[in-house]
């Protein structure tokens, strides 16, 4: 039996549902990435457990608590949402 690249490809069943998930993320980060550019500071951020080192030449901030809250909020939601 001889497979050429693209026949595999041919029977995938894909849920019209992931598509609007894919389109409302992708328009959710225009939106934020447009209102950073616009200099917009968004609700969170700089939260206790941060880490903000400033130097002569630059700093480096790691959000490390925001992007764990971030991550519990998502982790919410999608199971919220996504559920069946």
């Amino acid at each position: 039996m001889q497979c050429t690249v693209g026949t595999r490809w041919h029977n995938l069943i894909v849920n019209p549902e992931i598509g609007r998930i894919v389109l409302i993320f992708g328009v959710i980060l225009v939106v934020v990435g447009g209102l950073t550019m616009l200099g917009v500071r968004l609700p969170f951020g700089r939260l206790p457990g941060d880490i903000a080192i400033e130097g002569e030449r630059g700093g480096i901030y790691a959000p490390i608590v925001t992007m764990i809250i971030v991550s519990i909020v998502l982790t919410v939601l999608l199971n919220i949402f996504l559920r069946r």
